[in-house]
């Protein structure tokens, strides 16, 4: 039988009892999950990973993601970093993978299509290339075609709509830069798990752009906790205060 720390117990009831809250919302949950220097740096520069938690907190990560329906990233993250997106430090399901591709840059061979338990779902534009459309159909890829909003990408409003109807009710969003601002800034999460690692890196911050008009919200219920040298922040978005 898995023991489970006080500490990672604390953390999965704060999520669970957000989860009761948001049913009558019709919209999946959204986490946003990531881990930062004390200056707010995701990675040295884009393109290049970097590990930045430390074995708690990554355990952590991994049980949050067993406690979502579905994880997302964008396609950068999927360029750089080639991830799994399964749970495998602790015990516990996989969640749904889905990635924002808008052009469908996906690389055929990456990890995440040669995975066997499910298929990957990829957020593209409703104009993506037609000839890479059928590639990826043919590989067992599920695309989800959504209009752009301007400049700001794909509709994220549109895909949690979609999500919510293929039965979606927590999406953990754990990446990069641009799509933590998109979500930030277009006000479509709902909580925040962020670890803050005990270093500095003078990198790619987390707020990739910001607009005059963009209002970033606070967090609200705040909890610190200590997991080895990190700590981890987490709490509930609020734009009230601005």
């Amino acid at each position: 039988m898995e023991i489970i720390p006080d500490i990672e117990l604390a953390a999965i009831d704060w999520l669970n009892q957000h989860k009761k809250l948001a049913e009558n919302q019709k919209k999946p949950l959204v986490t946003l999950s990531y881990a930062q220097t004390l200056d707010g740096s995701l990675t040295i520069r884009r393109g290049r990973p970097i590990g930045l938690s430390g074995p708690q907190s990554q355990r952590l990560t991994h049980r949050l993601r067993a406690s979502h329906d579905a994880i997302l990233i964008g396609i950068g993250t999927v360029l750089s970093d080639d991830p799994q997106l399964t749970v495998r430090l602790v015990k516990g399901k996989n969640p749904q993978p889905i990635i924002l591709d808008s052009r469908l840059r996906i690389p055929l061979e990456c990890q995440l299509l040669r995975r066997q338990d499910c298929k990957v779902w990829v957020a593209c534009a409703v104009t993506a290339e037609e000839t890479r459309q059928r590639r990826l159909l043919q590989r067992g890829v599920e695309l989800i075609p959504l209009p752009r909003r301007g400049d700001r990408g794909l509709d994220l409003e549109k895909l949690l709509q979609e999500l919510w109807q293929r039965g979606i009710e927590s999406v953990m969003v754990e990446g990069g830069a641009k799509v933590l601002t998109s979500f930030l800034t277009e006000r479509l999460a709902d909580l925040a798990v962020i670890t803050i690692v005990p270093r500095w890196l003078g990198g790619v911050n987390v707020i990739s752009h910001q607009r005059a008009s963009d209002q970033l919200p606070s967090l609200n219920h705040v909890r610190y906790e200590v997991f080895g040298r990190d700590v981890v922040v987490f709490g509930d978005l609020d734009w009230s205060e601005r």
